[in-house]
């Protein structure tokens, strides 16, 4: 029998109530983004935690029998922790080593917007109908994330055929804004998608959270 799979979603003040999710979504995190990618971020053989992991930021993470399988980072565009703001606004004003302005759009306003970062799905997912359950998951508590933090709509640098995974489950407002970057990190392309934050939106993923 297919296990379940619920969300949460948490930030700074209140991960400690969600048993040892957060932890887990930073293992997870080591293991794609470290180990797999090979991206040269902050790490140590367990997890791997930047400096947008501060009291700005929100998280969704999917899980199964309470192991977590899936989550994202979110934060608005305009978030400051000291020097730091969220991860495009840094790479727009040329603070990020390993993306450079020209990944992000110019002459866009992102002001509105919550940025969301760290978007994956663990690779014990082999089954197709999973791992779409576990992104619907985790994008409905973005979408949530999002609404609690007033943003007009949501944005990420990310793959490109994210688009795809969005519209097929029912985010057929999702577009992509700009060129196409590719990372000499990873060799992967990214570019920037959109997603408005509106009634539309919210009524998807209000439908996979009932």
């Amino acid at each position: 029998m297919p296990q379940t799979i619920t969300g949460a979603t948490f930030g700074f003040r209140d991960f400690a109530t969600h048993g040892g999710s957060y932890s887990q979504f930073l293992q997870l995190r080591k293991r794609f983004f470290v180990d797999t990618l090979s991206w040269s971020i902050p790490h140590d053989h367990d997890m791997e935690m930047d400096q947008y992991d501060n009291p700005t930021a929100l998280y969704s993470v999917a899980m199964i029998g309470g192991r977590v399988i899936g989550g994202a980072r979110i934060m608005r565009y305009d978030a400051r922790w000291g020097q730091t703001g969220c991860m495009m606004a840094d790479a727009a004003r040329g603070a990020l080593a390993d993306i450079p302005p020209t990944a992000i759009p110019a002459g866009r306003d992102f002001a509105d917007a919550a940025e969301i970062t760290r978007l994956l799905l663990c690779e014990s997912l082999v089954s197709a109908a999973e791992r779409e359950e576990a992104l619907a998951t985790v994008v409905a508590g973005l979408v949530a994330c999002a609404v609690t933090l007033n943003a007009a709509e949501m944005v990420a640098l990310t793959v490109p055929a994210f688009t795809r995974s969005l519209r097929k489950l029912g985010y057929g407002n999702v577009s992509q804004i700009g060129d196409r970057w590719r990372s000499a990190q990873d060799g992967r392309s990214y570019a920037v998608l959109q997603v408005p934050v509106e009634h539309e939106t919210v009524e998807t993923a209000r439908r996979v959270s009932v």
